[in-house]
């Protein structure tokens, strides 16, 4: 069993957090955040650090206990120093171009494909072939860059398609004569 709630988060220098009626909210030089907090679970600020603790012994305690934890890091590390994916676009002609709040992908279809940027999110192409999705809200920032890659993921047999940069691709064989 894990017991990741049990270590204290630490709150680094410009970030300050405060809970108020079960929401916290951290504020920091990237932004403002906040998240609601499970019922079941306390959280203190304290001494430059946020601890988490169940407040009874009951399954669902302990379940949000490590959980509400690793949200609490997550809300912190977003306002101090945010999140960021990058990927790569593969295939001859494929690219990517950012149009004034459009993401416009060319991707091998009869049409370009374009993907308004949400609101709290930073889209750029450092090359015509890269693209890189950055924000304050790790959910956001996974869920954007997801729905990128959903337009055209890669295929196993030439690599084609928009992949994360950190990503390998299982490469098939393909058919023999």
């Amino acid at each position: 069993m894990s017991r990741i709630g049990k270590y204290p988060v630490p709150v680094p220098s410009g970030v300050s957090v405060s809970i108020d009626q079960g929401v916290l909210k951290a504020k920091g030089k990237l932004g403002e955040l906040s998240m609601p907090l499970v019922p079941v679970i306390e959280a203190v600020v304290e001494d430059g650090h946020v601890t988490v603790a169940p407040k009874g012994e009951s399954a669902e305690a302990r379940m949000m206990w490590g959980t509400t934890r690793a949200l609490v890091a997550s809300v912190i590390r977003g306002v101090s120093t945010g999140y960021e994916k990058s990927m790569e676009i593969t295939g001859t002609g494929y690219r990517a171009a950012v149009q004034g709040g459009n993401l416009v992908l060319n991707l091998g279809y009869s049409h370009d494909v374009v993907y308004p940027v949400p609101k709290g999110i930073t889209i750029t192409t450092p090359k015509p072939t890269t693209v890189t999705v950055a924000g304050v809200d790790k959910r956001q920032v996974g869920q954007v860059a997801a729905e990128i890659r959903a337009f055209r993921p890669p295929e196993p047999y030439k690599g084609k398609g928009v992949r994360y940069t950190t990503e390998t691709i299982r490469r098939k064989e393909g058919k023999k004569k």
